[in-house]
C-alpha cells in the first residue's frame, strides 16, 4: 500500500497484478483532495494486442461503474501531438 498525499501523477506500467478493487483503492489514494487544490492524474501504459490490454478493458469497465472518468489516448496521437 502506498499513500502519497501530495502526489500529482501516478504511472502504472503493468496492470496484470492485483484486483479491480485494489486499483480503485490506488486511484482513491491518489485522487484525494490536495492542499493546493490541484487534481492528480493517473496514467496506465498498456501494450496493444496483449493480455494486458484485456485486463485493462475489464478494469476500465469496473472503474467507470465506480464513477471514475477516463480517456484512452493512443501513443501515436501523443507523438504527433494529436491527442484530444
Amino acid at each position: 500500500s502506498i499513500d502519497l498525499p501530495e502526489a500529482a501523477v501516478a504511472i502504472q506500467v503493468s496492470g496484470s497484478f492485483g484486483s479491480r478493487q485494489e486499483e480503485a483503492q490506488r486511484l482513491g489514494r491518489l485522487l484525494r483532495p490536495k492542499r493546493d487544490g490541484k487534481t492528480a492524474r493517473f496514467y496506465a501504459v498498456i501494450a496493444r494486442d496483449t493480455l494486458d490490454q484485456e485486463y485493462a478493458s475489464h478494469r476500465q469497465r469496473f472503474l467507470a461503474e465506480q464513477g471514475y472518468a477516463y480517456r484512452i489516448t493512443d501513443s501515436d496521437d501523443i507523438l504527433t501531438g494529436d491527442e484530444t
